[in-house]
């Protein structure tokens, strides 16, 4: 096993390559354990240098309904009144900390991303 940090993008690459190689390894064995660190290496290094961003508050929305099978009166039942359900999704109205509040303990989505400029 011969593990170093990943500085830069050639070691990045190399980590890959290797990871590649060495990734249908047994759990526990040599190979097994340098994949497991190697892939925590990676996973650093990725975090670094290709954030992925929050997405978009009102998609995020549309992307929960649409996993739970919610309509737009679904939606309105949670928020409470039917046309507000119409003016968030269309954007013309913003989301209200009660909204998010609600939004977060029905849906699930995450209050960082609800509280997003949009």
């Amino acid at each position: 096993m011969n593990i170093k940090p990943i500085k830069n993008e050639e070691d990045y690459k190399d980590a890959l390559a290797r990871l590649e190689i060495i990734f249908d390894s047994n759990r526990g064995s040599e190979n097994g354990d340098e994949l497991e660190i190697l892939s925590i290496l990676i996973e650093n290094y990725e975090k670094e240098h290709f954030p992925i961003g929050l997405p978009d508050p009102i998609e995020a929305i549309k992307f929960r309904m649409e996993q739970m099978n919610y309509t737009q009166s679904d939606l309105a039942e949670i928020l409470g009144i039917k046309s507000r359900a119409s003016e968030i999704l269309n954007r013309k109205r913003k989301l209200s900390l009660e909204m998010i509040r609600k939004l977060h303990s029905k849906l699930k989505i995450p209050t960082e991303v609800l509280i997003q400029a949009y």
